[in-house]
């Protein structure tokens, strides 16, 4: 009995919503921030943990990890028996797929552990719980490593908005928010989208409430630059958020439609 309860997957199963290309935008920025740490890796693996009722985000996240890193490997992990064996036909080379859940059952510690709109439908109380779980599967930092990173976050059923966490061992670390810009009326519509750590903290007197809401401000003063097209208005609004909010990224990454704050600045009060 003892061991049989060890064995148990932890955590519950999720809805399994998933499409294809839902989750590039995250792809686009683990392999842009975290490709480099992947390719220095002699065996680098990364997990995409909860992939759903279809392996697609599984096979997309192979595919462009290895854009950066060609030897990577993914791992999809679910908590429902018949979602693997389901997408046991996809495994080829460098994919495979595992029933398991937090507890990430794997030999090796991953240098990268994904979770897309896993964490919805728990309560916000548990996540700092499961972050601490996920983020002591990481890899650990060594002399030639910063370590693994936990990506974790939510976004809409086609992928157009995407909010999410970046952690290390350590913790959390930055927040970033994606869109496809033709999509935005304004930056804090990507507020239905924040994950759940944040979600119930938009209101007013938390810290990501006077984000969004000084975003709003900064793409309203933006509007001028609106004729140039949504892009150039983002930008010039992002670059404003500079002044008072910590960016950790540059126009580069703004260009995609993307801007990343540090979490600490965003973190809920007690």
């Amino acid at each position: 009995m003892t061991s049989r309860a060890a064995a148990r997957p932890v955590g519950t199963v999720t809805r399994g919503t998933t499409n294809p290309n839902r989750l590039r935008r995250m792809d686009r920025w683990i392999a842009a921030t975290h490709g480099a740490e992947l390719r220095r890796a002699a065996d680098p693996v990364a997990v995409d943990l909860g992939y759903g009722a279809a392996p697609w985000t599984a096979v997309e996240l192979l595919t462009r990890l290895r854009t950066v890193a060609p030897r990577a490997h993914v791992v999809g992990i679910e908590i429902d028996p018949a979602r693997v064996a389901a997408a046991r036909p996809y495994e080829r080379e460098g994919l495979a797929f595992r029933h398991g859940g937090f507890e990430i059952p794997l030999p090796r510690r991953p240098l990268l552990v994904r979770a897309a709109n896993v964490l919805r439908q728990y309560d916000e109380d548990q996540v700092a719980g499961v972050w601490q779980r996920l983020c002591a599967r990481l890899a650990p930092a060594t002399g030639t490593s910063g370590g693994g990173l936990l990506v974790e976050g939510t976004c809409d059923e086609i992928g157009r908005r995407h909010v999410w966490v970046a952690l290390g061992s350590e913790g959390p670390r930055t927040v970033t928010f994606a869109t496809r810009l033709g999509s935005l009326d304004r930056p804090s519509d990507l507020a239905e989208r924040l994950p759940k750590a944040l979600i119930h903290r938009n209101v007013p007197g938390e810290p990501v409430h006077a984000f969004l809401r000084d975003f709003d401000r900064a793409w309203a003063a933006a509007a001028p630059y609106a004729s140039y097209g949504a892009r150039q208005r983002w930008m010039r609004a992002v670059r404003e958020l500079t002044a008072d909010w910590p960016v950790t990224d540059g126009p580069v990454r703004w260009r995609q439609g993307e801007v990343t704050v540090r979490w600490a600045a965003l973190a809920p009060r007690l």
